[in-house]
């Protein structure tokens, strides 16, 4: 049977960035597939529910030159350049987003076409850093996989070619063949998961820092209060997180009488060796700190002008009741 092609949703050259992220929180992209399906190492289902139903604000600004994003925006057109040398493959722009025929909330945006190729007919355009190229060692990382395997079911075409450029010097290209059956579990797990974006159905956390930063995203606070005492599964759940807390003030304890064994021993050494690796101990560049209690004292005016007041967050703080 022959594969339904991606409709063309709206032309991408007529909008600026906010009109593209508004579209894009139509529907799920292929950079939102890994995440939608909770296995995108940088982002949890909750941070892109809270996204995607407009309790937060997705991330707008432009990236600067400490986001890896500003080098990867910025080096695609290279890379592409580099992969049509390398592979003498002509790739060419799509300047749209794509939209699965059948599934409308599935969305792309693709990097490039490759032209006039029966074996490839899409290229995404990868870089990464001296940390990021650790994700690349044994291949393509799963949530890459995921987000061409999502492009391959909005356009359905048979498979797409990944460049990746390592460290700016070393480009690397990977063939992914199109999965069906990967594709048709991808396609159950992200209208699950759209299902609770239109029915506003919160996903549970997953213990990240995504998630974390989407809890307090999402529950700034108030002074109420409320009672779980009579709530089994929540009760097993703070009983479980005292015991954590306490093994984890031994472990860390445990862990710092090592760690001043081996610095006492050491002396005024900087370097020492062991049978499983080594360790280093040595004193950081002096640095310099503005006083600003005795600044505060001496120019109260003046630090008055340049005073910003931010709104406190939430902190956790976990009080075990006493033994009675």
């Amino acid at each position: 049977m022959k594969k339904r092609s991606a409709l063309r949703l709206v032309d991408t050259r007529t909008l600026n960035r906010g009109q593209w992220l508004e579209v894009r929180q139509g529907g799920i992209g292929s950079s939102d597939a890994a995440t939608a399906v909770g296995l995108n190492p940088y982002k949890s289902p909750l941070e892109l529910w809270a996204e995607k139903t407009g309790r937060v604000v997705a991330h707008v600004e432009s990236p600067n030159m400490e986001d890896p994003r500003y080098w990867g925006t910025l080096l695609e057109p290279f890379v592409a350049t580099a992969y049509q040398e390398k592979t003498g493959r002509k790739v060419r722009r799509v300047n749209a987003v794509l939209q699965h025929p059948t599934f409308s909330f599935m969305l792309a945006n693709i990097d490039r076409e490759v032209v006039g190729s029966p074996e490839v007919q899409i290229l995404e355009c990868k870089t990464a850093g001296e940390f990021g190229a650790r994700l690349w060692k044994d291949g393509v990382p799963e949530y890459v996989q995921l987000q061409v395997q999502h492009q391959l079911a909005v356009t359905g075409q048979r498979a797409a070619d990944v460049a990746v450029l390592l460290c700016g010097q070393q480009l690397e290209i990977h063939r992914i063949e199109r999965d069906d059956e990967v594709i048709a579990r991808l396609i159950v797990l992200e209208t699950k998961f759209w299902e609770c974006v239109q029915h506003d159905i919160e996903p549970p956390s997953d213990g990240s820092e995504s998630s974390a930063r989407a809890l307090r995203q999402l529950y700034p606070g108030n002074d109420t209060l409320l009672d779980f005492t009579d709530d089994e599964t929540l009760c097993r759940s703070f009983a479980s997180l005292s015991a954590l807390k306490t093994e984890l003030e031994e472990k860390g304890l445990r862990a710092e009488q090592c760690k001043q064994t081996i610095q006492q021993a050491m002396g005024d050494a900087s370097r020492a060796v062991f049978q499983g690796g080594e360790v280093t101990f040595r004193r950081s560049k002096d640095s310099t700190s503005l006083d600003t209690k005795r600044l505060a004292a001496d120019h109260p005016d003046l630090v008055a002008n340049y005073t910003v007041t931010r709104p406190g967050s939430r902190r956790f703080v976990l009080s075990l009741a006493s033994a009675p």
